[in-house]
C-alpha cells in the first residue's frame, strides 16, 4: 500500500516534509562534494549576508521570513564555525550586526560554481516536470497568505456543524434552559437586574404574550443556544434582539450567528423594519457577532440596564 495514494491530499503536510528532508539530505552532501562548510539551514542567511555588509538579526529574519529567535540560533551556529562575526551597531548599541568572516567571505566565493551547478541540475527537474513545482510553490503560498490551512479548516468546521442545527421555536420545556443559560453569562460578567428577571422568569407574559419571539438553537437535538426577540413599544423599532446566549459546549460551531440569522428572518416575515439590541463592549465576541450582522452603533435611547453601554440598530430591506 503507498500511504499517500490511501491517505490523500490531506497529508501534503507529511509530504512536503519528507520532501524537504529528502532535498536536506542531498543539499548537505552537495556541500561536501565542493568542500563548502556549510549547513543547508544555514544557506538563507549566509545568501543574504554574501550580498550585503551587514545586517541585524531583525532585518535577516525579515528578509528571508523566518521568527526572530530562528535566526539568531543560526547566527549564533555560525559565529561559532567561524562563518559570521558580529559587532555593536554605532548608533544603537542595543542592536548587533552580523557580517561574513573573512572565511566566510571566502565560502562566497568558492560557492559560486556550486550554484551553477546546483540552479542548472534544478532546472532540469522543473523542466522535465508536468507541473512546475517552483510556480506551484508560489501560488500555494499567496493562497496559504490569504487564508491558511487553520483558517480554512476552522471554516469547514463550522459549515459541517451546522448542518447538525436546527432553530426550532421556544416551547415551556426550554424555560429552565432559557433562564440558566442567560443567568450563567450575565452573572459571569455583570449582577443580574429587574428587567433580567422579567424575562427570564416569565417569557411567556413578558416577551411571547406581548407578541414576541424566542429561538432556540438545537445541535443533534438538544438545546445549545436561545435569542428571544422583544416586541417594542417604540415608534423607531418593532423589535429588540436580546437574550442571546450560547452554551460553553457549542462555542465555536456558528450557533450565535446561526441564532442571530435566524431571528432577523423572523424579522422580516413579521413585517419588521428596523431592529434594535442593548449590549455591553465588554463582551467582544458578541459586539463583532453584532457587526457582522449587519448591526451599526446608535445613541441616545433609554434603557433599563445599568451594563448597557453600547446600543446597535439593524435596518431591515
Amino acid at each position: 500500500m503507498n500511504f499517500f495514494d490511501d491517505v490523500g491530499i490531506m497529508a501534503i503536510g507529511t509530504r512536503l516534509r519528507m520532501l524537504s528532508e529528502k532535498v536536506t539530505e542531498d543539499a548537505a552532501k552537495i556541500y561536501q562534494m565542493y568542500d563548502v562548510d556549510l549547513k543547508p539551514k544555514w544557506f538563507p542567511v549566509f545568501y543574504i549576508l554574501s550580498n550585503t555588509e551587514t545586517r541585524s538579526i531583525t532585518a535577516l529574519a525579515d528578509n528571508i521570513g523566518h521568527s526572530h529567535p530562528s535566526v539568531s540560533k543560526i547566527v549564533r551556529e555560525m559565529i561559532k564555525a567561524g562563518i559570521a562575526t558580529e559587532k555593536k551597531d554605532k548608533t544603537d548599541k542595543r542592536k548587533n550586526n552580523i557580517q561574513l568572516s573573512d572565511h566566510g567571505r571566502k565560502i562566497a566565493i568558492r560557492i559560486e560554481e556550486q550554484y551553477t551547478d546546483v540552479e542548472k541540475a534544478i532546472e532540469e527537474i522543473l523542466n522535465q516536470s508536468k507541473n512546475n513545482l517552483w510556480n506551484a510553490i508560489e501560488e500555494f503560498e499567496f493562497l496559504l497568505n490569504q487564508q491558511s490551512i487553520l483558517q480554512r479548516v476552522k471554516e469547514n468546521k463550522k459549515q459541517r456543524e451546522a448542518k447538525k442545527v436546527t432553530i426550532a421555536p421556544y416551547e415551556t420545556k426550554h424555560h429552565d434552559f432559557f433562564k440558566r443559560l442567560n443567568e450563567e453569562w450575565i452573572t459571569t460578567y455583570f449582577k443580574m437586574e429587574e428587567a433580567d428577571r422579567k424575562a427570564l422568569d416569565h417569557p411567556k407574559e413578558y416577551i411571547l404574550d406581548k407578541g414576541g419571539h424566542i429561538l432556540v438553537a438545537l445541535y443533534n437535538n438538544e438545546p445549545v443556544g436561545v435569542c428571544a426577540l422583544i416586541k417594542m413599544n417604540d415608534a423607531n423599532y418593532d423589535f429588540e434582539l436580546a437574550k442571546m446566549a450560547v452554551s460553553p459546549i457549542a462555542k465555536g460551531k456558528g450557533i450565535g450567528w446561526l441564532l442571530g440569522e435566524a431571528v432577523i428572518q423572523k424579522s422580516k416575515s413579521l413585517g419588521a423594519k428596523k431592529l434594535y439590541l442593548e449590549s455591553n463592549t465588554v463582551l467582544k465576541p458578541a459586539i463583532n457577532l453584532y457587526q457582522k450582522l449587519g448591526f451599526k452603533k446608535v445613541m441616545g435611547h433609554s434603557t433599563p440596564y445599568e451594563r448597557c453601554n453600547i446600543q446597535m440598530e439593524l435596518i431591515l430591506h
